[in-house]
Order: C-alpha cells, then sequence, then structure tokens
C-alpha cells in the first residue's frame, strides 16, 4: 500500500532542523527514502526514522500502525504543518488522511516587538511557536507608532494571552499586543465605486471624506442548552446580531442561527459565550459577505498625540460609550509622571471623551519656613513652567497592560 503517515506534532532543533512526529497508517517509512508533505507539496530525504521511547532511537524503517519521529534537515518551521499527510515520492498515495481540520481564528490582533530591531527574531520566534500550535496564523503587517510587526488570528483571548506569554518565556521576547480588529471596505466621496481596504483603522479615511463603510458579517450557529437561550440571545443582539433562525434539536439542545458583524466577535465574544452558557455552548461561523454599516473611528489621543495602536473602529451606536470606557481603563493603568497627561477619545477632529492622569507632585515650597509669600510665589511659577515645557517635549510611556486593557473593558 503507498504511504501514508499523519503529522501530528514537530519541534524546532538548532542543529537538526525541524523533527517532525508521525503516525503510520498505510504502507511504511525507511530512512534515505523521497517523501512528500501533501500540504506544501515540498519533497525531501528521510535523513533519519526511528521511534520514540525516553531518546529517540533511529531506526532502518516505520511500519503501518507505528509512531516515529522524521528528520529530513527543514530548517524553514512554515513548511511543516500539523494535520499534514506524508507520503513516498515513488508510489503516492492519492488521498490525504482526514480528520484534521484548519482551525478557524477567532480573534484577531497586532503583535510587534519593543524593539523595532528584533523583527526578524520575532518572525523566527512566531514560525517556531507555529510548528506545535497550528491553530496560529500570522501576516506582516506595519504601524506609525510601532514599526513593523505581525497580524495574528488566536481562538480566543486565552490563546492570545498564552502567545504572548510564550513568547516571552521560551524566546525572550518582549511584544506589544494591539486592539483586534477585522478587514473594511471604505469607500470615498471622491471615488464612490473604488473598494479602499483597510485593514488596519489608521487606514480609515476622515468622517468628512467618507461615504459609506461596508464590513464582513458572518453566519453564526451557537448550540447550548434550552436553559441558557435568553443569556445567549441578549448577548448576541447586544453584539448587534440578528436571529435568523431557533430550532430545538432535543427538548434540552437548542441551535441558534444569528447575521453578525465579524468585528463584535473578535473582542470577547467567544469568552462571554462561554460564561454566559457555563461551558455549555458551541460555536461555529462562516463569512456571508460585507455589508453596510454606520462605523467611525475612535482614535486615543495621549498628551494630544494620536496612538494609532490604541484606534479601532466601532458602530456610531457604541462609539461613545467605548471611548469613555477606554479612557477610564487607560487612566488607571498609564503610570503618572511629572506633568498631566490628557487621555482624549476622539472621532475625526470631535473629542467624545477625557480623563486626566493628574501630575506627581513635588513640594517645591518645603525649604521656605515663613516669610514673605512672595518668595513660595517665585518657586511655584518657576515649577509650573518648567511643568508646561516638560509636557511640551514628554514622552509617555504606555505599558503593555494598557494595550491589553482595551480588549477587555466589560472586566
Amino acid at each position: 500500500a503507498p504511504l501514508q503517515a499523519l503529522i501530528f506534532d514537530s519541534v524546532y532543533n538548532s542543529y537538526r532542523g525541524v523533527e517532525t512526529y508521525f503516525r503510520v497508517f498505510n504502507g511504511e517509512i525507511k530512512k534515505g527514502q523521497r517523501v512528500k508533505f501533501m500540504a506544501t507539496e515540498k519533497i525531501y530525504n528521510a535523513d533519519e526514522v526511528g521511534t520514540l521511547k525516553l531518546t529517540q532511537v533511529a531506526k532502518q524503517s516505520i511500519k503501518a500502525g507505528d509512531v516515529g519521529y522524521l528528520i529530513t534537515g527543514v530548517k524553514t518551521a512554515s513548511e511543516i504543518k500539523v494535520g499534514d499527510t506524508i507520503t513516498n515520492v515513488e508510489n503516492p498515495t492519492k488521498e490525504r488522511i482526514d480528520g484534521f481540520e484548519n482551525v478557524k481564528p477567532m480573534v484577531f490582533a497586532g503583535i510587534y516587538p519593543v524593539d523595532t530591531e528584533e523583527y526578524e527574531e520575532l518572525r523566527s520566534s512566531m514560525e517556531k511557536l507555529q510548528l506545535n500550535d497550528a491553530s496560529l496564523v500570522f501576516i506582516p503587517e506595519s504601524s506609525a507608532v510601532l514599526g513593523f510587526g505581525f497580524r495574528c488570528g488566536f481562538l480566543g483571548m486565552l490563546h492570545l494571552e498564552i502567545i504572548q506569554e510564550r513568547l516571552e518565556r521560551e524566546f525572550d521576547m518582549t511584544v506589544i499586543t494591539t486592539v483586534p480588529n477585522v478587514s473594511y471596505h471604505a469607500f470615498t466621496n471622491k471615488n464612490p465605486d473604488t473598494i479602499l481596504l483597510v485593514n488596519n483603522p489608521s487606514d480609515l479615511p476622515e468622517p468628512s471624506k467618507l461615504n459609506r463603510v461596508e464590513e464582513p458579517f458572518i453566519k453564526a450557529t451557537i448550540i447550548t442548552k434550552s436553559d441558557f437561550v435568553g443569556p445567549v440571545m441578549s448577548l448576541c443582539i447586544e453584539k448587534r446580531g440578528l436571529v435568523t433562525n431557533q430550532t430545538y434539536l432535543t427538548p434540552e439542545r437548542v441551535e441558534l442561527t444569528f447575521d453578525m458583524p465579524l468585528a463584535e466577535i473578535v473582542f470577547d465574544f467567544y469568552d462571554r459565550l462561554k460564561t454566559v452558557s457555563k461551558g455549555y455552548a458551541s460555536f461555529d461561523y462562516h463569512p456571508i459577505g460585507l455589508k453596510e454599516s454606520k462605523l467611525v473611528r475612535v482614535d486615543i489621543l495621549l498628551n494630544g498625540t494620536s496612538v494609532d495602536a490604541l484606534s479601532s473602529l466601532i458602530h456610531t451606536d457604541n462609539a461613545y460609550n467605548i471611548g469613555k470606557r477606554m479612557c477610564e481603563k487607560l487612566r488607571q493603568l498609564i503610570p503618572r509622571q511629572q506633568f498631566d497627561i490628557p487621555i482624549q477619545a476622539a472621532i475625526g477632529a470631535k473629542i467624545i471623551s477625557r480623563e486626566t492622569i493628574k501630575a506627581l507632585r513635588k513640594d517645591v515650597t518645603a525649604k521656605c519656613y515663613g516669610g514673605d509669600i512672595s518668595r513660595k510665589r517665585k518657586l511655584l511659577e518657576k515649577q509650573k513652567k518648567g511643568k508646561k515645557r516638560m509636557r511640551q517635549v514628554g514622552n509617555v510611556e504606555i505599558p503593555q497592560e494598557a494595550f491589553m486593557a482595551v480588549l477587555k473593558l466589560n472586566d
């Protein structure tokens, strides 16, 4: 029978390249044989095959039913995919092994290195993470404030935090994670028929130049226990969902179908669905095209400077509320400086919310004991001028928690 082996895991070895772990379903894999990875159509020599015991034990061949490892000298981590089928070049199988689906990402966010020079190092780290986490997807992108980084797809907020933690622990990478969003179609007043693809909120034209915005919608299917239908429906309607169908599969289980914007599921929808259903809800979705929506870009200004990594596209009805909550959350998380820091949420040129982080106060009059008030006033005036100058040139450092807090406004 032709060789059919399923890849279930892989690890990166800096000396030997990618070590692939597989199970043989049909045929056998021999040392020195030419093998093909069916997903990527790449052909390699099986430099070493063997079984996994306490250590790796090299063998001449691995037969059907056995689990083993394969070393082909591959150095590019992205060429090996978990769930792929390995076959023989001389006598290839026509069918891949079923059972592995490409996982759909639920949350999309940007990951950037704190030091822009570490971009290539971050790419290499992400590829190595992808070796044993097939659900992680990423493509390069850039930001005006943060430089070059990656737009990544995750299964949920927990997955996002795990990837960030693994980057820090396993690869010693300090990264910044941005607000999640999706891809939109914008149309300007000047060219109302030309599609302007908006992957980053900062690419959206000013409200005065904007004709309309279309956002991707999905058909969401949720299966839950009948006890939780009320809370699940309330959550979906809050997320701008429209109920299209409700079917009782059994007296205990209900299938609910909604049309809803993809942007609403990338924030915290999946986690909140699990919370309101006490874990008894499954969620699946597929895209159904784009629909026109009343969306606005909410910018966050720190000390008068817009931070594009904190910008987000939000429905007009929710813009004021979310802008206000973002300002309040950032005020709690950004450390105090020697000068007042205004935090503002803006739509175009219009400020919709403002919070102020009060300055750390140094008592410059402490050394004055009694005496003329004019001496104290002179010192206070001098301090005031210094604070004003500091505010003009001072940079506000934004901690990683501030970027992450925007994702958890309901906490």
